[in-house]
């Protein structure tokens, strides 16, 4: 007898934030994942790295979701993957975390999943996009299908602020001060949507 499709999909939303952007718009595109009948969001964030040898980070966060294990790679059935911007690059954090998945990669845990990736930086032109395309790069490694945001979502058209057709992105000021916008809101659930829609289908 064949054996039945899985109709349910646990999808890894896995951030780096400072200063609350870049979790805000994670709880957003997890808000969008949630959305989907079958599919459910697994929020987890990285610590901070430092260049004092001496320096750690409590084994448990402060507030908000648990950090992330290289379990939850090979668990998921997708990943959306953010950091804020720092000098046009994915943050020290995130790339700590990604260059320490070489197991993951001989397995091929994340092969054939789909993944996207999200953004937030203190200034309009400061990096969005190419600090999008570094967090592309290990993910295409890994052997993942990453997908953006179609031009069929208007806010993309329209967005004053934040907006990319490479994923998600947010304008919060050089002090953090600027709020979500209405556009950025809207694409990060799209985003959360279309991740969860598209690894449902490959399951």
């Amino acid at each position: 007898m064949p054996t039945s499709k899985p109709t349910s999909a646990t999808i890894l939303v896995l951030y780096y934030s400072r200063n609350g952007a870049t979790r805000q718009l994670a709880e957003l595109i997890a808000e969008g994942i949630e959305s989907v009948p079958g599919a459910s969001a697994r929020l987890r964030t990285v610590p901070a790295v430092s260049a004092v040898c001496e320096a750690t980070e409590s084994d448990i966060p402060a507030s908000g979701p648990p950090y992330v294990e290289y379990r939850d790679l090979e668990e998921c059935a997708g990943l959306a993957l953010g950091s804020p911007t720092r000098f046009g690059n994915m943050a020290s954090a995130m790339k700590y975390f990604l260059d320490n998945s070489t197991s993951q990669w001989l397995s091929g845990a994340l092969t054939g999943k789909p993944a996207c990736v999200f953004t937030s930086t203190g200034s309009m032109h400061g990096g969005q996009e190419s600090t999008l395309l570094s967090m592309m790069l290990p993910l295409m490694h890994h052997g993942m299908l990453i997908i953006g945001l179609p031009y069929s979502q208007p806010e993309l058209m329209n967005t004053q602020t934040g907006g990319s057709p490479y994923g998600v992105t947010h304008f919060a000021k050089a002090d953090g001060s600027a709020p979500i916008s209405a556009e950025e809101k809207k694409l990060a659930i799209a985003q959360g949507q279309r991740l969860a829609q598209v690894a449902l289908q490959l399951l």
